[in-house]
């Protein structure tokens, strides 16, 4: 699942991106406010915005109101080292879903993401299936319905996160861009080749669960999955 945060203190900003990271989220790091406006009218697949107070040329409360009046019903938690009642009214009453003082513990965060990426517009169910296909989020892990009697097979997050998109889209030919954009931080420098070695890779698995052939290179186009 995907994250944004909008946080212009870089310590704290890559301490959390690095936690985040660690329970396999996909983290775009934006430094200010109209950065982050940016990324929002970029990518449509957030299920979580982090989004400090005070912020450089657009502040955290104004980006919040107006993603609000553009009807973007991300959830957002506000950081801030504003602590007063009357603090968390303007948060709450600006468009932010759930306010977090400074300082703040990282497993403290990270409840308080799980609890509002239940309420996002792309929060998925424990399970995720197409055919006898099944991918469990909680487990991190596939298993072919038909062969109950075979373990399930454990995936790395990039593993998952790819067939997680695969599965959302059975079927539909998926670009090696629309990859890359999906599965990787926006920060990063993928190389060429990085989305057909980790198609490679997630090949290897499925066959593990007897699907021998369910992602199709399309030549020129990208990859369709086919169960």
């Amino acid at each position: 699942m995907r994250l944004l945060l909008v946080e212009d203190e870089k310590d704290l900003a890559q301490a959390i991106c690095i936690t985040l990271r660690n329970r396999n989220y996909i983290v775009d790091w934006a430094e200010d406010g109209k950065i982050a406006w940016d990324y929002l009218e970029t990518i449509n697949n957030y299920v979580v915005a982090i989004i400090d107070w005070m912020l450089p040329n657009l502040s955290g409360l104004e980006l919040c109101k107006i993603m609000r009046q553009h009807n973007y019903h991300l959830p957002v938690i506000i950081l801030t080292a504003r602590s007063s009642i009357a603090d968390r009214v303007i948060g709450l009453d600006a468009g932010a879903d759930d306010y977090l003082n400074k300082p703040f513990g990282m497993e403290e965060l990270l409840a308080r993401v799980r609890a509002l990426q239940r309420r996002s517009p792309v929060f998925q169910s424990t399970n995720l299936q197409v055919g006898s296909l099944l991918l469990n989020y909680d487990k991190f892990t596939m298993q072919n319905i038909n062969e109950l009697n075979k373990n399930s097979i454990v995936l790395t997050a990039k593993e998952f996160q790819l067939l997680e998109y695969f599965m959302q889209h059975p079927g539909q030919i998926l670009s090696q861009d629309q990859i890359r954009l999906r599965l990787w931080d926006l920060s990063d420098d993928c190389v060429s080749n990085v989305v057909a070695a980790q198609v490679r890779l997630l090949r290897r698995k499925l066959v593990e669960c007897n699907y021998p052939d369910a992602i199709q290179t399309i030549r020129g186009l990208g990859y369709r999955l086919n169960i």
